[in-house]
């Protein structure tokens, strides 16, 4: 499990806190979307669950371990994988095999361990066939998935994801969100940053943060319960979430804490039938 309590943080001294009182806990295999406007914490949140970046004040804990104990930190750094959301900012080789290895040889692992894990991490991705090519001449998504394999690589208990499908096309973005959910459904527990609604419904939970704090915490069904409580601090809902809403406004006697399209037609479907009755 990973353990935040009561962590304040701030980049400049004299500067507004960039995190203020956050106390979360995140259980191992849990699949979480973390939510919020532009500057709420988010990033700076997740950077603290791999030691990047050390708490002011509070406690992290992953696994047990503090993240301010330097004896600690490279075993922390095993446990927690980070993807960036600019891949350029953490791909150190030249080719893709050289990338996914960095991890490994960083724990000193033996040679044929390594090519193991290279091995591994690119066939659990998808891009086995990418092993010799030249990181320079791959697209925005097939960087996004090297990061992803270097990250497998170092074999984490939780991967933590900084918009993983931003400025990619659909079909791109498709691709790195299967392979999430099929990391997630290996007992991988992901943290995944995100802009899109409808990305953020189709996870366990959602944590929203606003101004440096946990603002929101349940579902996703329990959260675009609350569409007044996300409106209020300029947050988009599902556009399901709004069709309801406006049904609702309307006088139909509908629910708008539906997240998935399915339950939505079948809201408007049971409307429809009482309408023909």
């Amino acid at each position: 499990m990973i353990i935040l309590e009561d962590v304040y943080y701030k980049y400049d001294p004299e500067g507004i806190e960039a995190l203020r009182g956050v106390s979360l806990q995140i259980r191992e295999g849990e699949h979480l979307a973390l939510i919020g406007p532009n500057g709420c914490g988010k990033t700076t949140l997740i950077r603290h669950l791999n030691a990047l970046l050390l708490p002011a004040s509070g406690k992290v804990t992953v696994g047990g371990c503090n993240t301010n104990d330097p004896t600690h930190q490279a075993d922390i750094r095993s446990l927690v994988g980070m993807v960036f959301q600019n891949p350029d900012n953490q791909i150190v080789g030249v080719t893709v095999e050289e990338d996914v290895a960095f991890g490994p040889e960083n724990l000193r692992l033996p040679t044929v361990e390594i090519k193991k894990r290279v091995t591994e991490a690119l066939f659990r991705v998808g891009i086995p066939e990418l092993a010799y090519r030249n990181i320079e001449n791959l697209s925005g998504g097939e960087k996004r998935l090297v990061a992803i394999a270097g990250v497998l690589a170092v074999r984490p208990r939780y991967i933590a994801l900084d918009e993983p499908a931003a400025f990619l096309d659909p079909d791109a973005t498709k691709r790195v969100l299967d392979i999430i959910d099929k990391l997630h459904s290996e007992g991988v527990g992901i943290i995944h940053i995100t802009h899109n609604m409808a990305e953020a419904a189709l996870t366990q939970r959602i944590v929203v943060m606003n101004e440096g704090r946990v603002y929101l915490d349940g579902t996703p069904r329990e959260i675009f319960g609350k569409a007044g409580m996300l409106q209020k601090i300029g947050m988009q809902l599902p556009q399901i979430t709004e069709l309801l809403i406006k049904l609702k406004e309307s006088g139909f006697p509908v629910r708008t804490d539906i997240v998935n399209m399915e339950d939505a037609l079948e809201q408007i479907r049971s409307l429809a039938s009482k309408f023909k009755d």
